[in-house]
């Protein structure tokens, strides 16, 4: 046998350690460390750790189930959609409805068993797998389905549905849920004895982490408040004529998986851990957890959109390593509107590369000792199990977000990391870094708002009782109830209301500087610009100029450089020739000490509005400021909050759009 290292020189902890403090000369070693929005410490080094275990999950070898997201405000549009997804790869499809909170332009609208037939129309519904993601009108959704499979002569044993009723989900997105979760109970109940019944045994109760990840969560907080979610969905089979371990099937468990590569593989294997936990202190039988996952809204962006196809292929190959039994990609112009049909090719095909070329499945839990992803599993399982008590203690997921604690905790967090974002401690690459000026636009479908059906008649149904409810609301929906009508029917509990929590990307605020330089450019024909004033040697101005140019563009704002200025002559002379109106000091900073006020004072001469400066040059006796210098901008700073700063002053501040 070759032994691969065998011609390197044997090498330990120690020799690294001497190589890094030779690297770093003398510098603090802390400056390789990073920290994360949960507290946890990354480690720049991790021994491999050969005693882990394999955890419980998607079998090896078999592959994720290729979901494809379904969004059109016409069911017949839905229709074609869903065909073309399945005729070219996807072997799942993930219907969001115009009722669901993760409709975001076009949700499928749909009326009554009618609008079922036709989005159903030429799917083999007992060959695919469907998430029915509809909100509060999910469980319509489902009986509709279940009424059609009914009508088509389907055994509902072969279904492969799961319905996505997530009413924790319902509360924080829309601020209201019909009844507390205690009193859903015999819904629930009644709902399982009619599947047992008909022998469909998929999901019905989806505790769904992108509300939480979308609205700005960390990732110990979206599994902690995931998991109390579905403990709080476990929590209603209490009670049950009989300790069944399936019951913890009938839950399925949603997270989002982001451009962070390890930390999305580590909180998936922790999402697993955490919930054989619960099994262990709820004294049921170990299952394995069914684990959807969808490239995250929270990352996406509408300026060059085209690097959305980086982020959800990390994001992808994160969630097939991390152990997802299904996930779903996002495609690339998602924040931008409904998505052609190239881009959810480009989605589709990135999953099929993933598993057909790539072979990410043939491995069960891939990531099992491998040093780095293993600390930081199990530093996510302990934050997020430390989380989850806290939230315990307070009565569990409903009595905490509804008394203010999770709100104010993700909207803590949300907070830290917009502001790391205004730093660009974590920067948004083709939106706060990079961006593109001249980028073309790209090719969304246009399409009118999705109606939702309105209740048309008065309809009884029974109390909830052994599955009774359940097959009443099946029969009402194949004699043409509307969606609607079936909603309104069982909507007798008590209402529960809490304060919103909205999802947000983190691009926005960004993106709302270029969307004003854009109406600035349809008001006057063309863009700010400012003129980076390079002086000097090349080699004293380059990387300011360069640096600068990053900067300004982020805002929206053109810039033009200049030649090498000698003097405030040539400073001045420049300014009058370029078409700005705003100029910025680019060079050295023992050249800013030298000639800094001199080209300041001649660029405000030539009509320069504002001076601005690269750099953080020491400006003891005030020289600069005196020329005219307003502020510095450096590696480190507010750049959100310095390009604000410059569009109020030209003026542009008002033509900022607001989140979509």
């Amino acid at each position: 046998m070759i032994e691969l290292a065998g011609g390197f020189a044997a090498v330990d902890e120690t020799d690294w350690m001497a190589a890094v403090e030779a690297a770093l000369k003398g510098r603090p070693f802390d400056r390789l460390r990073t920290t994360t929005h949960d507290g946890l410490t990354i480690e720049p080094l991790y021994r491999g750790r050969r005693d882990a275990q394999t955890l419980a999950g998607r079998a090896g070898g078999l592959p994720w189930t290729v979901m494809a997201r379904v969004e059109h405000c016409d069911p017949a549009g839905a229709n074609a959609m869903m065909l073309e997804e399945l005729e070219n790869g996807a072997n799942g499809i993930d219907l969001v409805f115009a009722s669901s909170k993760h409709a975001r332009r076009a949700g499928i609208a749909f009326d009554t068993i009618d609008d079922m037939e036709r989005l159903f129309d030429g799917v083999f519904l007992d060959l695919v797998t469907f998430r029915l993601d509809g909100g509060y009108q999910t469980r319509s959704a489902f009986a509709m389905l279940l009424a059609l499979s009914e009508k088509r002569g389907i055994d509902p044993a072969s279904l492969k549905v799961r319905a996505a009723i997530d009413p924790i989900g319902s509360l924080v997105a829309n601020g209201w849920i019909t009844g507390s979760i205690e009193a859903m109970s015999p819904r629930l109940w009644d709902l399982v004895h009619f599947c047992e019944e008909i022998g469909f045994g998929g999901p019905l109760m989806s505790a769904d982490g992108r509300t939480w990840h979308g609205a700005g969560a960390s990732e110990a907080q979206e599994l902690a408040y995931t998991l109390a979610t579905a403990v709080a969905y476990l929590r209603m089979f209490e009670g049950a004529e009989r300790d069944d371990p399936a019951l913890a099937d009938r839950i399925e468990v949603v997270l989002a998986a982001d451009a962070d590569q390890f930390a999305t593989i580590a909180k998936l294997r922790a999402m697993r851990r955490l919930w054989a936990r619960v099994l262990d202190a709820s004294g049921m039988r170990q299952r394995p957890l069914l684990v959807h996952t969808e490239t995250a809204w929270r990352m996406m962006t509408r300026r060059d959109p085209w690097v959305n196809m980086l982020r959800t292929t990390v994001a992808a190959f994160a969630a097939g390593v991390g152990g997802a039994d299904s996930v779903t990609v996002l495609p690339f112009t998602e924040a931008l509107g409904v998505p052609d049909a190239f881009a959810r090719r480009i989605a589709r095909n990135t999953q099929t590369i993933l598993i057909e070329e790539s072979n990410l499945h043939r491995v069960a839990d891939p990531a099992a000792g491998a040093g780095a992803v293993e600390a930081l599993t199990d530093a996510l399982v302990a934050r997020a199990w430390k989380l989850f008590q806290q939230v315990e203690a307070e009565g569990g997921i409903e009595k905490a977000y509804c008394g203010g604690s999770v709100r104010a905790a993700v909207l803590k967090t949300r907070e830290e990391r917009a502001r790391a974002v205004a730093l660009r401690r974590e920067p948004v690459t083709g939106t706060s870094s990079f961006p593109n000026l001249s980028e073309k636009p790209v090719t969304v479908l246009k399409m009118g708002e999705p109606g939702i059906g309105r209740s048309t008649a008065d309809i009884v149904l029974p109390p909830p009782g052994r599955g009774r409810l359940a097959r009443a609301l099946v029969n009402e929906a194949a004699s043409g109830a509307t969606a609607a009508d079936l909603a309104r029917a069982r909507d007798t509990l008590e209402r529960v209301e809490a304060e919103v929590l909205k999802p947000c990307r983190v691009a926005h605020p960004f993106e709302a500087l270029r969307d004003s330089s854009d109406a600035y450019f349809e008001m006057h024909g063309r863009r700010p610009t400012v003129l980076l004033a390079g002086f000097g040697k090349v080699a004293d101005f380059t990387a300011r100029v360069t640096w600068a140019k990053n900067f300004f563009e982020a805002g929206g704002i053109v810039t033009e450089a200049s030649e090498a200025l000698s003097d405030g002559a040539s400073a001045g002379y420049a300014f009058r020739k370029a078409n700005a109106t705003i100029a910025c000091l680019c060079s050295s900073d023992a050249l800013y000490a030298e000639q800094g006020a001199e080209i300041a004072a001649a660029l405000k001469k030539a009509g320069a509005a504002h001076v601005y400066i690269a750099g953080r040059p020491a400006d003891a006796d005030g020289a600069l400021e005196k020329a005219g210098v307003e502020l510095a901008f450096y590696e480190g700073c507010d750049v959100l909050g310095a390009l604000q700063a410059i569009h109020a002053s030209l003026g542009l501040s008002e033509l900022d759009g607001e989140e979509d």
